[in-house]
């Protein structure tokens, strides 16, 4: 049997990228409108509505709900990292990446729905819990196969705008689901249908919003994805997938040690990005002095600024490279992250200037990140090689909030004051400038050697 990791190639394989048919304006848009339907469960579940419905006083104890959602988010960030390069391999071989990614989504939109069914009593915060975790699981695999995808829409003149626009809308479509139902049913003393705030029917009917524009709008996404051909390779059982798949990794670390050493540095500062996101909410309310109803404004405004900045940034990364747009946000992400930092006590303007720009510069590199690695991934890898990227990143999820715990408490021994959360900023600039001097180290993907 012919060995699938050999290295003794006469030619280097082609790329994912290379070997695709040319597109059309049409169908990016198609491909880009799963971003903009998946991502309420980002922005409107994980992040600024259901997350916080969880850990409110009426399921219990603040510190003990917030840290029952922290294990259950690990747990799940676990079996992501577990279980994402496998399955991405064996959909390669396959070639039901498409199919697989369809299946993920309507589950995904199920989940989301079934929310509904998590009433504001103690009670119930398993089961939000559990349905929280296994829709995180479904979004990150679900993932993995949408990134896989790129190859069907993009070329390698064309892909660092492709991956902008799909993640500019991703921004923008989230954004845009969370003041619907803000303003339709969280706002109101009375909203659309007349829902009220009473059992928390304004949060859980805003979870049928979610699952029903996830269904709805990645239609003309599966209208235009079909699956490719298997790659070739025999399927195999799970034991043997993880076997193939350190052999995938030394064979990488043999034959194109550069991209490992980019996996390891996007690892790093994906997470200080993921950083940005997770505290900056936190520290608009506890240091800026905040409203819930503030905090949604700005999100609002910010991911409409991710989203243009990440769309017009994609531009730059095909005329300069994927590398100098990496390096140029998580530059300006450091010093603006500083700048918070010395300026905490002049007021609000000071976040929503400094939090706008930072808001600006993660798209643009997150969405960098993943067109630099699409450029070298040889066909038939996609789904395998995402799936790496993914547990990569997972395997140092952990870093930014520890560093932002770290941090907070070295200011409170330093100044011996008692809110000293304006010192967390810190930590996570420390993940962002790790990540950055990691990618000083890497060239830019046209330098890299072929993946075997």
């Amino acid at each position: 049997m012919t060995n699938p990791y050999a290295t003794s190639i006469v030619q280097p394989p082609t790329t994912a990228l290379e070997s695709a048919p040319p597109s059309s304006p049409r169908k990016v848009a198609a491909w880009a409108m799963w971003d903009w339907g998946t991502q309420p469960f980002n922005t409107v579940i994980t992040t600024f509505v259901f997350s916080v419905y969880l850990t409110s006083q009426a399921f219990g104890d603040t510190n003990y709900t917030s840290t029952a959602l922290a294990i259950s988010t690990a747990l799940a960030g676990l079996l992501v990292a577990v279980l994402a390069p496998v399955l991405g391999q064996n959909a390669d071989r396959s070639g039901t990446t498409v199919r697989n990614l369809r299946v993920q989504t309507w589950v995904l939109a199920a989940l989301s729905a079934s929310l509904f069914f998590v009433k504001p009593e103690p009670g119930f915060l398993v089961l939000g819990l559990v349905l929280l975790g296994v829709g995180s699981i479904i979004s990150e695999i679900a993932g993995v196969n949408y990134n896989a995808t790129i190859e069907q829409v993009a070329s390698p003149s064309n892909v660092g705008k492709v991956s902008g626009f799909g993640w500019g809308m991703g921004y923008l479509g989230g954004i845009i689901v969370l003041l619907v139902i803000f303003f339709a049913f969280i706002q109101p003393d009375v909203g659309l249908f007349g829902v009220t705030g009473e059992d928390g029917l304004d949060i859980r009917v805003s979870m049928l919003v979610c699952g029903l524009w996830t269904l709805l709008f990645t239609i003309p996404t599966f209208a235009i994805l079909r699956d490719r051909a298997p790659n070739g390779r025999p399927r195999v059982g799970f034991l043997a997938s993880y076997r193939e798949l350190f052999g995938t990794i030394r064979t990488l670390w043999n034959t194109s040690r550069q991209t490992a050493w980019f996996l390891l540095a996007s690892a790093l500062f994906r997470d200080g990005l993921a950083g940005v996101f997770a505290f900056g909410a936190v520290i608009a309310a506890g240091t800026f002095g905040f409203s819930a109803g503030d905090v949604i404004i700005f999100g609002a405004v910010a991911n409409i600024v991710a989203g243009v900045s990440t769309m017009l940034f994609g531009l730059l990364d095909d005329k300069l490279g994927p590398r100098t747009v990496i390096l140029f946000a998580l530059a300006g992400l450091s010093i603006t992250g500083v700048a918070i930092f010395m300026l905490y006590d002049r007021g609000a303007t000071v976040f929503w200037i400094c939090g706008l720009i930072m808001s600006a510069l993660v798209g643009p590199a997150q969405s960098a990140s993943r067109s630099f690695l699409a450029r070298l991934i040889p066909e038939g890898k996609s789904g395998e090689i995402f799936g790496l990227y993914a547990t990569t990143g997972r395997v140092v999820s952990f870093l930014s909030p520890a560093f932002f715990g770290l941090a907070i408490g070295i200011g409170a021994a330093v100044t011996g004051r008692e809110n000293t959360q304006y010192w967390g900023i810190l930590g996570i600039v420390v993940i962002l400038l790790a990540g950055f001097v990691a990618m000083l180290f890497v060239k830019e993907h046209h330098q890299h050697s072929t993946m075997a």
